[in-house]
């Protein structure tokens, strides 16, 4: 029988309180996320829940009900075609969802930051030539959020912009607006 030490007994159970906590407030930030997401789309948070449950990035969420709503498609037709290994840029060309219907105009388009080569092809090309634009999936994605974002907080999708570059995910960046 391995004995341990009261020592180590207290760094082991001190560690995995920390883990606990550190899981608790991931499950606390992703369901402040959901809730902005659902109010957002005038849903419930059930079933947010329900999609936040699918093999589906959590930041993928708000482009999945985004796409459905504007294609007139289910979400579960989606996450099947996602399943399936086909991109948000194909399926945004597929159901006709151009870069005007997920363009987010901003007052200074220095604040666009990773999306910033984005806004100089907005910026360059006629605004009725904008269908000619396909977006990367990451766009699809972080143009989505800022929108959610922006609209959920009441702040500018420069402000959101601008805080894109400090975070690794969108469901991180909600978490951090809202302290």
């Amino acid at each position: 029988m391995i004995r341990l030490s009261p020592a180590v007994l207290l760094l082991a159970t001190m560690s995995f309180a920390a883990v606990a906590s550190e899981a608790q407030q991931h499950s606390g930030a992703e369901s402040a996320y959901f809730r902005a997401v659902a109010r957002y789309f005038e849903i419930s948070e059930g079933e947010i829940a329900i999609l936040g449950n699918w093999d589906l990035p959590h930041d993928e969420i708000p482009v999945l009900l985004f796409v459905a709503r504007r294609a007139g498609v289910s979400a579960e037709a989606l996450v099947a075609l996602r399943e399936s290994g086909r991109s948000w840029t194909e399926l945004s060309v597929r159901y006709q969802i151009g870069a005007p219907a997920l363009h987010v105009p901003l007052q200074d388009p220095a604040s666009a930051g990773a999306l910033s080569t984005l806004y100089v092809t907005f910026r360059d090309t006629p605004v009725d030539r904008w269908d000619e634009i396909h977006p990367s999936a990451q766009e699809i994605v972080a143009l989505v959020n800022v929108r959610v974002l922006s609209q959920s907080l009441g702040l500018s999708p420069d402000d959101i912009m601008r805080r894109t570059a400090d975070t690794m995910s969108f469901v991180e960046l909600y978490s951090q607006l809202i302290r």
